[in-house]
């Protein structure tokens, strides 16, 4: 590699440097920059050039037939939605703050603990057996852990107030899948990207409540 002279960017050493770099915290080359954002650079959500590129990406679009990632065979309507907007919600609100707490998380982490989690649910469904497949990644299996304990409490308060609890496994599996296609939406598919976490962020601020169960699952889209 060519001795860098002190124009050149940090990263190839070779074109000239034009912009600084918040993940490096050194300038670097424009061509740079937008190749390797949010693939080698864990670029930060205040970087002003990560910010700009967003606004200028085309929304992301599913195809047709869904990548089977996105768990295809799972059929999710309006009606469902309706019905499920409060475990939705908290789903929500309980990934807001495990990101909030946990600033290394990437959207990677919460699709890898969700799609875990959705395939024990299709192995559940399937053959009757329960079976967690452990994560080899301590960050998402620290999610998983959380989002059992959630699904928990959430069938113990029904059936305290209703005497019995009316969530069943597969709509627990439909509120994961819907979950991982509205991460989908939102993040650009790069390595380190953070575009679903931002955008969390960005409605529910760490320093202010988080707005009520209700209040989110009114806002959640369908995908």
């Amino acid at each position: 590699m060519p001795p860098r002279c002190w124009l050149s960017c940090a990263i190839c050493h070779l074109r000239k440097e034009k912009r600084f770099c918040l993940a490096l915290h050194d300038r670097i080359c424009a061509q740079c920059c937008g190749e390797q954002r949010e693939v080698t650079l864990d670029c930060p959500s205040e970087c002003p050039y990560l910010q700009q590129a967003r606004q200028h990406e085309k929304p992301r679009e599913f195809a047709a037939p869904l990548p089977e990632g996105l768990f295809p065979a799972v059929e999710i309507g309006q009606e469902f939605l309706a019905t499920h907007e409060p475990l939705m919600a908290g789903i929500a609100q309980t990934l807001t703050r495990i990101t909030h707490s946990d600033r290394n998380l990437h959207d990677r982490d919460l699709i890898g603990a969700l799609s875990n989690m959705a395939k024990s649910y299709q192995t559940l469904l399937a053959s009757g057996l329960v079976y967690q497949e452990t994560s080899p990644n301590p960050a998402q299996q620290h999610i998983i852990n959380v989002l059992n304990e959630l699904l928990r409490e959430f069938r113990q308060v029904e059936s305290q107030n209703q005497g019995y609890t009316s969530l069943k496994d597969r709509d627990v599996l439909k509120v994961l899948v819907f979950t991982l296609r509205w991460i989908s939406l939102y993040t650009s598919g790069r390595p380190l990207s953070r575009g679903f976490i931002d955008f969390m962020h960005n409605r529910f601020p760490a320093t202010g409540p988080l707005d009520t169960a209700a209040e989110t699952g009114s806002r959640i889209i369908m995908p």
